[in-house]
């Protein structure tokens, strides 16, 4: 497993519920096409598959 993830918003949280838009800004994702990247942990892979509609992931 790689050290660290990267991954980039590519669709808009715009009608998605509160807990996903709350999901979004927890992992730093505020704005369309904002590529973050962060220690991979189990916390934030957890974080990820409840947005993995919105996102794509890219692991280094």
């Amino acid at each position: 497993m790689a050290e660290t993830i990267t991954f980039t918003l590519v669709k808009s949280g715009i009608g998605s519920t509160k807990k996903i838009n709350a999901t979004l800004t927890g992992l730093g994702l505020t704005k369309m096409n904002k590529t973050v990247t962060r220690k991979d942990t189990p916390e934030l892979r957890g974080m990820l598959s409840k947005v993995a509609h919105l996102v794509r992931i890219e692991e280094i």
